[in-house]
């Protein structure tokens, strides 16, 4: 891998994709217990608990940003929320494992102090041996999301982070490893060396979910974004490989875009062409699941080529 690639617009990424022969299997997952006209999007991937399987959500009015993180019980396309676990007031969650304990997150929306009247956000983590037992432990600086965290072999911790503005412009990817999960704090996410050869400066991205390779390599689940003349967004799954041990990475590439899922609402008609990557599942088979929220309406799953094959 090198970081010398010739920086490809989002654009020229959809024509590459568009060339692609196979036909992708998608499918809308139904849930249930979210309460009335709620929309469920932005899911995870199905993970464990208990001997049960559960896929979060953010659940939201169809008028409204202020959300809830639900935790759904089921399996296949089938899922009810689990009244028994706490919701958590967040946006966009995503679900790993740090010392063996369940790290939850999501992006806290609260009043800008500074600037009365707008909003502010953040990336906040909570840990638990179950969820039934999460606790909030740290949260990352403000206006940074898709913050996103990796275990290595040794026990340290690889973070992807996500600024914007002087550093990051519309929202770049970086990247710092960490001694152990207490360091993870706004101090050492600031600190992180930012991928400079995936977005043009009026693009923006960010890490959804990371996936062990061997060796020093990690598969980062993505997204990628732009406007369009008319100031709607376009937001499409992407994926690379990084090499931790020497900073290194691949070209991005898109795996999945809103026109391969099911027809169905939009929370606004300027996200009608968004999907967010939630989560992939990778299988023996070569093919891995997607879990993506759609068009901030809906969460479904498409059977993609693993992206992270033969890698």
């Amino acid at each position: 891998m090198e970081n010398t690639q010739t920086l490809r617009s989002c654009l020229d990424l959809v024509a590459q994709f568009n060339h692609r022969n196979e036909k992708d299997t998608a499918s809308r997952l139904h849930f249930y217990g979210a309460g009335d006209n709620k929309d469920v999007y932005n899911i995870t991937a199905p993970f464990e608990d208990g001997g049960a399987q559960y896929i979060a959500g953010r659940v939201e009015s169809r008028d409204s940003e202020y959300s809830q993180v639900v935790f759904f019980k089921g399996s296949g396309y089938e899922w009810t929320a689990d009244d028994a676990l706490p919701r958590l007031n967040l946006q966009d969650p995503f679900v790993c494992r740090i010392d063996g304990q369940l790290v939850v997150g999501g992006v806290e929306v609260f009043d800008d102090e500074e600037n009365p009247g707008q909003l502010n956000y953040r990336t906040v983590f909570y840990k638990g041996e179950h969820l039934a037992g999460l606790q909030r432990f740290t949260h990352g600086p403000d206006r940074m999301k898709d913050i996103r965290l990796h275990q290595l072999a040794d026990g340290r911790v690889l973070v992807m982070t996500r600024p914007q503005g002087a550093v990051g412009g519309r929202g770049k990817i970086g990247w710092i490893i960490l001694d152990n999960l207490s360091q993870l704090d706004i101090a050492h996410i600031e600190q992180a060396t930012i991928l400079e050869q995936q977005f043009l400066p009026e693009e923006w991205g960010g890490a959804n979910e990371l996936h062990a390779l061997g060796g020093s390599k990690v598969g980062v689940l993505a997204h990628i974004a732009r406007y369009d003349e008319k100031g709607d967004r376009h937001y499409h799954s992407a994926a690379f490989v990084f090499d931790w041990s020497t900073g290194e990475y691949s070209p991005m590439k898109i795996i999945a875009m809103r026109c391969n899922f099911q027809d169905g609402p939009s929370k606004r008609p300027d996200l009608e062409d968004v999907i967010f990557s939630g989560g992939l599942v990778r299988q023996a088979d070569g093919k891995a699941r997607l879990y993506c929220g759609v068009s901030d309406a809906e969460g479904h799953v498409i059977t993609i080529d693993d992206p992270f094959q033969n890698v």
